[in-house]
């Protein structure tokens, strides 16, 4: 069956979403499990020794993974002259987002057993034509052509608008692993919404942070008992309890309280933890970001009140503490989807069939040739059906607006075309080049 799919690349983790055609219309986005266990997977590549790239996280694994052959907050460098050091290989940030999204979709299609009709790309509100214009040529060099670039924010008004929670003015509040990005969208005619108000970078600050308050918190109590400990089993304990803080985290959002357990050689560590001293330790962090997102909506000449909802996304806004401070500074209704860490990537397929019924005239078409590329379902189409697409300029902030459809069309590809080779060749190639 024809569908549209969304993909969020996120800092620490990737999510995937379809949305498919019903009649006339379209049917509710739904998540796209990415591994056996949950929907999104870790933003980390794993270099091995045969050079290849496997999505995984190295906390994750039965041994101790170099660090050099792990590639990780790749996205946040976009745009950056300096590539990533992975194996030994010099790898371009955005030739690993590529890279990244070629898997994700290649997952995708496994599951759904064909090729999707068009494919969105979530990516920081603040990023200008250069970086959009860096990743769409990666995007190309690894064969995914119809990809469209959409700003986080206006995924997250998208998708919170498809499940009849809208308005015409909001703010987006989102709070990921470990970056916090404040926004301001407003409806677009005759669909989606535009960006009123950004921040420049999103900031370094998110879940990963309020996991290392945590295993501080717990470490400074069994300091005693750590210490005792020779180092292989200390590094070991420590991951164990880094990995119960982040389990932590996530259950004190619906229980009161929490229990910690680290296994050490001859004994066991338990610790009970409580929701208001987790919160504690994060309220400081947790208000700073309130701040921020009134702080921005003022940048735009709007008092709270003239708000019509403040939208939050990323897996930290889970957070009772983050809802009750926005609730006590923002008289508007405050809005959280069933899983915020999905938010981005289903908002990303609304807009995806947004997209294409612009493109067809408000309805869903019969389904476009297939191409026969080198990849399995994906390839280069002819330049010359691009001819007269172009994106629009960005706004005086740096930000393009997205109220049309042709804003959102890829540009055309690269002027040197080079035979499609596999990711990780096209890196090897171009470290070659930069010694």
């Amino acid at each position: 069956m024809p569908y549209v799919l969304g993909v969020d690349i996120g800092s620490t983790s990737t999510a995937a979403a379809v949305i498919r055609p019903r009649g006339s219309t379209w049917e509710h986005p739904e998540a796209v499990p990415l591994s056996p266990t949950a929907h999104p997977v870790p933003s980390v590549l794993l270099m091995s020794p045969n050079r290849a790239l496997t999505v995984a996280d190295p906390d994750d694994q039965d041994e101790r993974v170099d660090p050099g052959w792990v590639a990780r907050g790749f996205f946040r460098r976009v745009g950056d002259d300096v590539p990533l050091l992975v194996g030994g290989e010099l790898c371009p940030a955005q030739a690993l987002t590529a890279t990244l999204a070629m898997w994700v979709v290649e997952r995708v299609v496994a599951r759904e057993g064909e090729r999707p009709d068009w494919i969105v790309l979530s990516h920081p509100a603040g990023w200008g034509s250069y970086r959009r214009h860096l990743l769409q040529e990666a995007l190309w060099e690894v064969g995914l052509t119809e990809v469209s670039l959409l700003p986080g924010p206006v995924a997250v008004a998208a998708a919170h608008a498809a499940a009849g929670r809208g308005g015409r003015t909001l703010a987006v509040h989102t709070l990921g692993g470990d970056t916090f990005e404040p926004a301001v969208v407003d409806r677009a005619q005759p669909l989606g919404y535009t960006l009123r108000g950004v921040h420049p970078e999103p900031e370094p600050l998110g879940g990963a942070d309020f996991d290392d308050l945590l295993v501080e918190h717990l470490r400074t109590g069994w300091a005693r008992d750590l210490s005792a400990l020779a180092d292989p089993a200390v590094r070991s304990a420590l991951a164990e309890l880094r990995r119960e803080c982040r389990r932590a985290k996530v259950e004190l959002s619906g229980a009161r309280s929490v229990e910690i357990r680290v296994r050490l050689p001859h004994r066991e560590l338990r610790r009970s933890v409580t929701r208001a001293e987790f919160e504690g330790l994060i309220r400081p962090a947790v208000a700073w970001t309130v701040d921020e997102l009134a702080r921005t909506v003022r940048a735009r000449g709007l008092r709270p009140e003239d708000l019509d909802g403040v939208l939050l996304a990323g897996g930290s806004a889970r957070i009772p503490l983050l809802r009750d401070l926005l609730a006590a500074r923002f008289p508007v209704p405050i809005e959280t989807g069933a899983d915020p860490q999905l938010t981005v990537a289903l908002g990303a397929a609304v807009a995806g069939s947004q997209i294409l019924d612009r493109q067809r005239g408000n309805r869903p078409p019969p389904r476009p040739p297939v191409m026969r590329p080198p990849r399995p379902g994906f390839g280069r189409p002819d330049p010359a059906a691009r001819r007269g697409r172009a994106r629009s300029a960005p706004d005086s902030d740096g930000v393009g607006r997205y109220d049309d459809a042709r804003d959102l069309l890829p540009p055309r590809p690269p002027i040197r075309i080079t035979p499609l080779e596999l990711p990780m060749r096209v890196l090897s190639r171009r470290a070659a080049g930069r010694g």
